[in-house]
């Protein structure tokens, strides 16, 4: 029998530890420090790893998808946060269609992507 599975939590670089911490509190996850320099956050059942490790080549290449339930009020919600007037480094990109569903984008102050996406329900 095969085993069940609770969660995957990816783990994520920093290049500034404290300002990605600061960034993912402001776009509405929960930290909980681990130790120095590492700590969960979450957002429901929904939660990564932040490390204080910055490898340039695996934060560039670092792309995570985050399924909403809306897209299009995801990123009104992105939008009211004002997170690239608080962070240099921040980049926002609107919601486009897809043949599977819609997304918009985030870059976080390290550079690393995140996709949140809505899939149409025949793509479920």
């Amino acid at each position: 029998m095969k085993p069940n599975i609770k969660s995957a939590r990816p783990f994520i670089g920093s290049e500034n530890f404290e300002t990605s911490s600061r960034f993912y509190r402001d776009l509405g996850f929960d930290e909980v420090p681990l130790s120095p320099g590492f700590s969960l956050f979450r957002w429901n059942e929904t939660s990564f790893y932040l490390q204080d490790a910055y490898v340039k080549d695996w934060i560039d290449n670092t792309v995570i998808f985050v399924e909403t339930e809306d897209a299009d009020a995801f990123w009104s919600y992105l939008l009211s946060l004002g997170l690239m007037e608080k962070y240099d480094k921040v980049k926002l990109m609107p919601v486009r269609i897809m043949p599977w569903g819609k997304e918009c984008f985030v870059v976080d102050p390290s550079g690393v992507l995140w996709h949140f996406g809505e899939f149409f329900k025949e793509n479920l």
